[in-house]
């Protein structure tokens, strides 16, 4: 039953296209021959390309100076999904949007009206549609941009992935920077610091302070020997070196001991200046080319024979389904 069904359906549907065959054949003609001249008019484009990964790591000190302590991905490593998130991130930036448009001078480029209301608007939604940015499945950035003039395209294509990078390398010495300043501030405190208790102790140890706990052992044995001994004369200046001993013997000790600390301080610190000062002045590439994009021989926009069997397979079914409707028992 099911056979026979579908046999008077088919039947009917040639039926249908045998009486309205003229109809659709003049229709999807029409819509053949505007196709043709519509893809004619459109104007070529060519697409150039540059793939791209980003690197892993973002401090050039922990990338190259690391010790024991801390494990920093190698900075030879491609980054992965994060890192190729954040790249397109700033690929889509305002700051590097801006820099194309204005070294390429892409509102004439694009023969927009500089005197238009929505110039801007318009340049922008030229620049999108014209320049994509995409993470492939490998992990990688890629770069596409479709122009009129091939060596515009690649020309922009190239001119992007150099300026991602410095870019990214500007972000990071920002911070770098400030982070710099910081350090060094501390850094140059903590020596301060540690000179003027230098000067202190210098000060102690020029009124016969040199070793607190010896001297005083030392001197309390010879104070004791010249009282034994009854020499007045020596037990005098022995007591008035006890004196000086006892007076300044704890600021020494204290100093010391503080010193030692300080000294650990910046030890540590040293190493902190040290990344920091190679972060803030140093660079290195925050990217891998893969392949730099070229002028294409060939136009990749439009698909002249896509937009003609879409437009004429869509015209006929339409006006079939058109027919049907307004002749339901044709």
């Amino acid at each position: 039953m099911n056979d026979q069904s579908y046999d008077i359906n088919s039947n009917g549907i040639f039926r249908f296209l045998r009486k309205r065959r003229n109809v659709l054949f003049i229709t999807s003609a029409l819509a053949f021959i505007s196709s043709i001249i519509f893809s004619l008019l459109i104007e070529d484009k060519y697409e150039s390309s540059v793939v791209l990964f980003p690197s892993t790591t973002t401090s050039i000190s922990r990338a190259l100076l690391n010790d024991e302590n801390y494990k920093e991905k190698d900075f030879l490593e491609f980054g992965e999904e994060e890192e190729a998130e954040q790249l397109i991130q700033l690929l889509n930036s305002d700051t590097i949007r801006n820099y194309i448009i204005n070294k390429f001078d892409l509102m004439n480029h694009y023969d927009i009206n500089p005197e238009a209301e929505y110039r801007q608007t318009e340049l922008y939604e030229e620049y999108k549609s014209n320049i994509d940015f995409y993470r492939t499945k490998f992990m990688s950035v890629k770069i596409e941009v479709l122009d009129t003039d091939k060596e515009y395209a690649a020309k922009i294509a190239n001119e992007i992935s150099k300026k991602v990078d410095e870019v990214r390398n500007s972000i990071l010495q920002k911070a770098a920077k400030q982070g710099f300043v910081i350090v060094e501030k501390e850094y140059n405190n903590l020596v301060e610091e540690i000179n003027r208790m230098e000067d202190t102790l210098n000060q102690i140890r020029a009124k016969g302070v040199q070793d607190y706990e010896i001297q005083v052992e030392m001197l309390s044995n010879q104070y004791g020997a010249a009282l034994v001994k009854g020499n007045n004369a020596a037990a005098k200046v022995l007591e008035d070196k006890l004196d000086t001993v006892s007076k300044y013997g704890g600021k020494y000790l204290s100093l010391v001991q503080q010193m030692e600390y300080e000294r650990e301080k910046l030890s540590d610190l040293r190493k902190v200046y040290a990344e920091a000062r190679v972060n803030a002045e140093s660079t290195i590439d925050q990217t891998f080319i893969v392949n730099r994009a070229y002028a294409s021989e060939k136009a990749s926009y439009p698909i002249r024979w896509l937009i003609v069997v879409g437009s004429t397979v869509a015209t006929f079914l339409f006006t079939m389904i058109v027919l049907i409707l307004f002749d339901p028992k044709a």
